[in-house]
């Protein structure tokens, strides 16, 4: 009598084990849904323009400084670096512990003065997930600065400047962004109406 209930209860864990593993796997496969982006356009009679040529590790320090700032780091710490690359590194949380991660981007300064960052590689701990996913936790679980826009489908994100609240109703256009050749540079857009 105890063999039986000893196997009854062995195969009750088996089935919870497998419908865990199938929830996780068909939780994993769907795919991640994208946000569309419409650019807005300025009325430059509403606005003068100064040109702003910068360096990558001026960047990196003005854009970790507004990340700690305006607490956009949250629970969840990440942290953005300028190299030849856009690298984004932080630590997704998997059950019970945290994975760091390591995104890659190769930039791209729009007509409008918008950046696109298409993903380059990426790397979990161990783990060998798709983009998309990864993206899509990213996108989930991390509080983005207003005007990022993760497009986990597209493989990118898109980083809308105009839409970026700055003091004084100051607008910035991204001219240049070749990060290999340390070339970047920037509109400052100043409202005077």
């Amino acid at each position: 009598m105890k063999d039986r209930k000893w196997k009854k209860l062995f195969f009750a864990l088996l089935a919870i084990n497998a419908l865990v593993l199938a929830v996780l796997f068909i939780f994993i496969s769907m795919p991640a849904d994208d946000e569309d982006y419409t650019a807005v356009t300025e009325n430059s009679d509403n606005y003068v323009p100064f040109n702003i040529k910068a360096n990558k590790e001026d960047l990196n320090r003005v854009i970790n400084h507004y990340l700690e700032k305006e607490g956009l780091t949250g629970a969840i710490d990440y942290k953005v670096l300028l190299n030849d690359e856009v690298d984004l590194y932080g630590t997704i949380p998997f059950f019970s512990q945290d994975l760091q991660m390591k995104l890659s981007f190769e930039p791209e300064a729009l007509q409008n003065g918008d950046v696109v960052l298409q993903q380059k590689s990426i790397s979990v701990g161990q783990l060998n997930l798709p983009v998309s996913h990864v993206l899509k936790l990213v996108k989930d679980r991390y509080k983005l600065p207003e005007g990022v826009t993760i497009q986990p489908q597209k493989e990118r994100i898109y980083v809308s400047l105009q839409e970026m609240k700055l003091k004084s109703d100051v607008k910035v256009k991204v001219d240049e962004f070749n990060l290999k050749q340390d070339d970047i540079r920037f509109t400052l857009l100043v409202p005077v109406k």
